[in-house]
């Protein structure tokens, strides 16, 4: 991780949603952890692709300086979009998490992997490499509208969207 993500203080969600009120969305999916890392925070990029992981590795191929990859995968359960892999380029590059509205596969791989990685559940079936999808671009999951540059928190509870960085 990067300086400054290891200067972040820990923002628990329940803190934040009572300390913010409707100043922060909740992501009202079930969301379940894979990462090691079960609390995360972090600006967020944006991916909306479909069954296609080719820009999640372009992505986490780049620094990542604490952000958080939000891939808005339309809940599909066909393919998994991270892998052990991709995790492990993720942690390697600085980015603190990553959440998928959909699949990861290789669950025992990123067990072991020091970042936060949220999805809907797990597929063995890798993506297609076709290059589709639209990066950082507003998405809209779990009844909430996410946008490059607004701020994830993630842990055990859950996963909540604010406008900029709390401060608590």
């Amino acid at each position: 991780m990067n300086e400054r993500t290891k200067k972040l203080p820990k923002l628990a969600t329940a803190d934040v949603c009572d300390a913010l009120g409707n100043a922060v969305e909740v992501i009202a999916l079930p969301l379940r952890d894979f990462g090691m890392r079960l609390d995360f925070a972090g600006p967020i990029s944006t991916l909306k692709t479909l069954d296609d992981n080719t820009h999640v590795r372009s992505l986490l191929e780049k620094k990542g300086e604490g952000r958080v990859l939000v891939i808005d995968g339309a809940a599909s359960m066909r393919t998994a979009l991270v892998g052990g892999n991709l995790a492990a380029l993720a942690y390697q590059n600085g980015w603190a998490g990553i959440i998928v509205n959909g699949c990861v596969r290789d669950q025992h791989e990123l067990i072991n992997e020091d970042i936060g990685i949220k999805a809907l559940g797990t597929c063995p079936r890798k993506s297609i490499k076709q290059e589709k999808g639209d990066v950082n671009v507003p998405v809209s999951f779990g009844n909430v509208m996410i946008e490059p540059g607004f701020w994830a928190i993630a842990d055990g509870d859950g996963v909540v969207i604010s406008r900029e960085l709390p401060s608590l």
